[in-house]
């Protein structure tokens, strides 16, 4: 087994925690809806249909995304992880707000992405201050 995964299963965790193939199916339908919104956020600014403001959220949000897993498994950093998945969680609410007035289906189509994110940062707050 992996390091990473014996650190990780000795962490308190609560009860509904998903399991990991559970986790890795959500993301792989989140993920296509993250490259199609994103992608089509970047195609449009660089074609100077969007301001470049609209996109900022949704680099940050890329960024931090990204950044979740090397400070919560490559780290192990708690903490870093967990203020990390608020940058992400706040990016997605910021992202939606950001787009709403110029392309509502893509501020519409980060929902599911947003009720996973907020559902794993209550699971990472959980596991941070619990450890």
């Amino acid at each position: 087994m992996e390091a990473w995964r014996d650190w990780y299963d000795g962490l308190a965790k609560p009860s509904w925690t998903p399991e990991a193939g559970t986790i890795g199916m959500i993301w792989g339908v989140l993920y296509p809806i993250i490259a199609i919104t994103h992608g089509f956020v970047f195609v449009q600014v660089l074609r100077g249909r969007l301001p470049a403001r609209v996109a900022l959220p949704f680099a940050v949000n890329i960024v931090a995304n990204l950044a979740f897993t090397p400070l919560q498994f490559g780290l192990q950093n708690l903490t870093l992880a967990w203020i990390d998945i608020l940058i992400v969680l706040a990016s997605i609410v910021w992202s939606m707000a950001a787009v709403w007035r110029h392309h509502r289906w893509v501020a519409i189509a980060q929902l599911p992405y947003l009720a996973w994110v907020a559902t794993a940062t209550t699971l990472q707050t959980y596991i941070t201050f619990s450890n």
